[in-house]
């Protein structure tokens, strides 16, 4: 029963978590316009990673999509590709972890079969939440660095007498929300990871090995190597016409001295 609820519960958080992956992906506020200097504003500004977005007083907002790939930045596109493998590794974690489920019965399929189907949607799991966690660490980073470069520069041309005003993006919810769900799915995969070892029949997973013990009736032979006094004569030798070689027992040896052992 306990293998079965951690399965479960580690496919239902495992759920939440991609589910919060798609929706990071596709909010338009990973990035928006910093207010602190200026918290009245007749427009307000926030990107995503397909479209940034200008949002006016009135209410009435205007979204407008990047139409390149090669003009955006190598670390922006970075993101997009962590956030997509992040959401094919989950869906098809999903569809592998549904089959594995312990509580749902697919024609004669074993215990050992759903163990490793367990253990590889749990192993896909880790690496989407991974893959999220890593794809919005990376944009934070941008943001901070960003952040910090734009107040330097703003505070330079204050004391030279410049206005100099410039946007400043601060975190948006969309970091907050791929943060969780990539938090989410590496919980969700460990919980898989570790219904798998209960899902393991006992009899595969300790295997008994037998050894036989010697009994009399077990012939042992020896090498091509036999010891003797060095005073015996070379065997075929004394083989000559009208030989013949008394019989032998089981363990090939002779059950009584022959006439020819003497020669």
């Amino acid at each position: 029963m306990s293998t079965t609820i951690c399965q479960v519960m580690g496919f239902l958080v495992s759920l939440l978590g991609v589910g919060g992956s798609i929706m990071a992906t596709a909010m338009d506020t990973w990035s928006t316009q910093d207010l602190y200097d200026n918290p009245v504003t007749a427009v307000f500004q926030y990107q995503g990673l397909w479209r940034s977005c200008v949002r006016q007083s009135s209410g009435f907002t205007e979204c407008r999509p990047y139409f390149t790939i090669l003009g955006l930045p190598a670390m922006f596109q970075a993101v997009r590709a962590l956030m997509i493998v992040g959401i094919v590794l989950g869906l098809l974690g999903l569809f592998v972890c549904i089959f594995a489920l312990k509580c749902i019965r697919i024609g004669s399929m074993e215990d050992t079969a759903k163990a490793n189907m367990t253990l590889t949607s749990g192993i896909m799991f880790i690496v989407a939440g991974l893959c999220a966690i890593t794809g919005v660490s990376v944009f934070a980073n941008m943001l901070v660095t960003n952040f910090w470069m734009s107040t330097t520069n703003m505070y330079q041309g204050m004391y030279q007498g410049m206005q100099n005003v410039q946007n400043r993006y601060t975190f948006g919810s969309a970091l907050f929300v791929g943060w969780v769900a990539g938090g989410l799915a590496f919980v969700g995969g460990i919980m898989m990871c570790l219904a798998c070892k209960g899902l393991i029949p006992e009899e595969s997973r300790y295997k008994a090995v037998s050894y036989n013990a010697s009994g009399r009736n077990i012939s042992y032979r020896t090498g091509p190597y036999k010891g003797g006094s060095g005073y015996e004569a070379d065997p075929k030798t004394r083989k000559g016409v009208g030989y013949e070689e008394p019989p032998r027992s089981e363990d090939g040896r002779r059950p009584y001295p022959s006439k020819y052992d003497y020669v």
